[in-house]
């Protein structure tokens, strides 16, 4: 984003909408345990005219102040298991480095319909009621389909510029009877580091706006932390109609968007 290209009045709307996405990713975050990535892609591609693969990887850039300030609140509350995170992150460090290389070779319209596809399941995911065990067990195939959910929410990261607690959250809650509070909290510090090497990779191949990642991703820290105040408050269901009705908003637009796409 050149700011130097363009007219003041136009630098400062920009600028506001800037700060706008960012404060709302980061209550997203905080909220929900993910890293915001669900509504920056959208927000920056309609709101601020960023091509969609530079959207992506501007995305996962700004999620990584975001997903920090969430994953600290969190912390001091004493909701985050860093052994299922680490076991996590071993997966999803490997999937943000074949994530953000598919990002490269991918053209838009297929990576519309891969971040509608997820959206979609996101929201059916929602709609469906989740069963929480009163034990946590972690035996070596709930340790294995860990490792394998780590890899997929990583390669979401890296070509969709998403966290992938979309996936991690419900796949802690229901392989390891995770309790739902603790699941987004450990969400986010597997979210942090899987952000950074994609982050990373993608800078590498010019694919990604840091200053306008900066603006986003401070912007959202300040939510961040009110949104996993308010986590910890609300009921699952409350929780989810919220996050389910904004996704559907966001869904009918990414798939109106399809009609201009060659």
């Amino acid at each position: 984003m050149n700011l130097a290209a363009i007219g003041p009045h136009i630098q400062r709307a920009r600028l506001g909408r800037a700060v706008a996405i960012g404060l709302a990713a980061g209550l997203l975050s905080g909220l929900f345990g993910v890293g915001g990535g669900i509504l920056i892609v959208p927000a920056l591609v309609f709101g601020l005219g960023l091509d969609q693969r530079l959207a992506h990887g501007t995305s996962l850039a700004a999620i990584i102040p975001i997903a920090i300030g969430g994953l600290i609140t969190f912390q001091l509350a004493g909701e985050v298991d860093w052994v299922i995170a680490g076991w996590l992150i071993a997966g999803s460090l490997v999937g943000a480095v074949i994530g953000t290389e598919l990002l490269q070779h991918i053209p838009r319209r297929p990576l519309i319909i891969a971040f509608s596809a997820l959206l979609a399941v996101t929201i059916v995911r929602l709609a469906t009621t989740i069963e929480v065990s009163t034990s946590v067990s972690l035996d070596m195939a709930a340790i294995i389909t860990l490792v394998a959910t780590g890899l997929a929410s990583g390669i979401l990261a890296g070509l969709l510029g998403v966290g992938g607690g979309i996936i991690m959250v419900p796949a802690m809650i229901l392989l390891v009877g995770l309790d739902p509070v603790i699941a987004k909290g450990t969400s986010l510090a597997v979210i942090v580091p899987t952000a950074i090497i994609g982050t990373v990779r993608n800078r590498s191949h010019a694919n990604a706006d840091l200053g306008l990642a900066a603006t986003v991703g401070i912007c959202g820290v300040i939510t961040a932390a009110v949104g996993a105040v308010i986590a910890t408050m609300i009921s699952t269901t409350v929780s989810n109609l919220l996050l389910g009705a904004l996704l559907v908003v966001v869904l009918i637009r990414q798939l109106l968007s399809l009609r201009s796409e060659p």
